[in-house]
């Protein structure tokens, strides 16, 4: 299954991309996907990713349980700070 990440602000800094396309092994949830990008850029990204929101194909998700279809689109982000 091809899944494509979207990074913003800190975690864009934190991954060192904008976007990335993924192929999992099958369908997972939020939770296992957020583990793989972990693992690929490391605890720097992994630190970010414990205060991101997370939307999936445009929908915010709020329970890191649901469900990744395939040819997802997942837009992670960071909390941002404005006035």
């Amino acid at each position: 299954m091809i899944v494509t990440v979207r990074y913003f602000a800190a975690a864009r800094a934190a991954a060192g991309v904008p976007t990335e396309t993924l192929e999992l092994p099958g369908e997972c949830a939020l939770e296992q996907l957020l583990a793989v990008i972990s693992e690929r850029h490391g605890q720097r990204l992994s630190r970010v990713l414990d205060g991101c929101s997370f939307f999936l194909n445009e929908t915010s998700v709020p329970r890191r349980r649901a469900q990744v279809a395939p040819d997802s689109v997942l837009d992670v982000l960071p909390p941002f700070a404005g006035g």
